[in-house]
């Protein structure tokens, strides 16, 4: 125990080594990691300044016996929704296969403090390799920002992310998005509103597959009606789209989503499918149980974290389903 540990303060960090030798925290990192991408002068400085401030990057990988290639990390700004969730639950299923430990690191915003933070904490070797569930504006910081010797995969939206130079790994949710909004027109609706959920893109994949199949088919693209990742927001998204008369078919960005929006449209006494169909996104496991039964795009979240724990760890990749459209009583022809 050192005598800052004694007096109970904070033992220094990579932040604090890079502070006193006025460097980056990404060139405090490439030290620890031993990067060939360090001047000899600046790699004395930063040495002897974590002497100095008895910074111990390694005191965790040595007291578990775990360094970056036996520990996993998965970084993400929520660990509730299904998406997430069951990314997570697959990269902990494919890392314990191999023996490696595995963390969370929860993002908890996209403020520029909060992914520094971040940032910081998962660039010490202890962290391990990195699996960073990129779907949102936070996660797509963390993504950005890491130092380049830190090894990472990445689980995007579809196409990946501009500006990462990392392995990323995704579904393909814009053809999938596509078919599901053909299905709609192919019942005989005239046109498909969309309600979005958040994108760290500028046009997200669903609402770009949505808008292509209209388009391709000659109909009317509505305004995108936004909605948070909360039930609140989506059923406000709802409750305008219910006092739309000519509304006869949605497609919700995921299925909490259309969970919400299928509230207001009933407390409107719209019927579903009778007067408005509607489609969901994930295919979460209690979709088929709802009332109407769910209509919805089957999304393999699981297996894109084996696949990312697979592509860190140099094992043989197996891609995932791709996604499909599950047709149950939710969609209808309109009246």
């Amino acid at each position: 125990m050192t005598a800052r540990d004694r007096r109970g303060e904070t033992s220094p960090r990579i932040r604090d080594v890079a502070a006193a030798a006025g460097v980056s925290h990404q060139t405090v990192s490439r030290v620890i990691n031993n990067s060939p991408r360090v001047r000899p002068e600046t790699r004395q400085l930063v040495v002897e300044v974590m002497e100095r401030l008895q910074y111990r990057p390694n005191r965790a990988a040595r007291a578990l016996g775990l360094g970056r290639a036996r520990a996993v990390t998965v970084v993400t700004a929520n660990t509730t929704l299904y998406g997430y969730a069951s990314v997570l639950q697959g990269v902990e299923e494919a890392a314990r296969l191999l023996g490696l430990a595995v963390g969370v690191r929860v993002v908890e915003s996209d403020a520029a403090a909060d992914v520094r933070q971040a940032v910081e904490y998962v660039s010490d070797p202890t962290a391990g390799s990195l699996v960073v569930v990129a779907f949102d504006p936070a996660g797509a910081g963390v993504l950005r920002e890491l130092p380049d010797d830190v090894p990472v995969v990445a689980a995007t939206e579809a196409g990946g992310l501009p500006g990462a130079g990392c392995r990323m790994i995704f579904l393909d949710e814009r053809q999938a998005a596509a078919d599901a909004t053909r299905h709609l027109l192919d019942l005989g609706h005239r046109t498909v509103h969309h309600v979005a959920i958040p994108s760290e893109a500028r046009a997200s994949a669903r609402g770009t597959g949505w808008r292509e199949a209209l388009e391709a088919a000659g109909r009317t693209v509505p305004a995108v009606v936004p909605a948070g990742w909360d039930y609140r927001s989506a059923y406000q998204a709802g409750q305008r789209l219910a006092a739309g008369g000519d509304v006869t078919a949605i497609l919700c960005g995921n299925d909490d989503t259309a969970l919400a929006v299928r509230r207001a449209l009933y407390e409107a006494g719209r019927d579903v499918p009778g007067d408005v169909s509607i489609v969901g996104f994930d295919d979460v496991p209690g979709a088929a149980y709802w009332t109407p039964a769910l209509t919805t795009v089957r999304m393999d979240f699981g297996a894109l974290g084996r696949q990312c724990v697979a592509a860190l760890a140099g094992e043989p990749e197996t891609a995932p389903e791709p996604p499909r459209l599950v047709i149950r009583e939710s969609t209808a022809s309109p009246k």
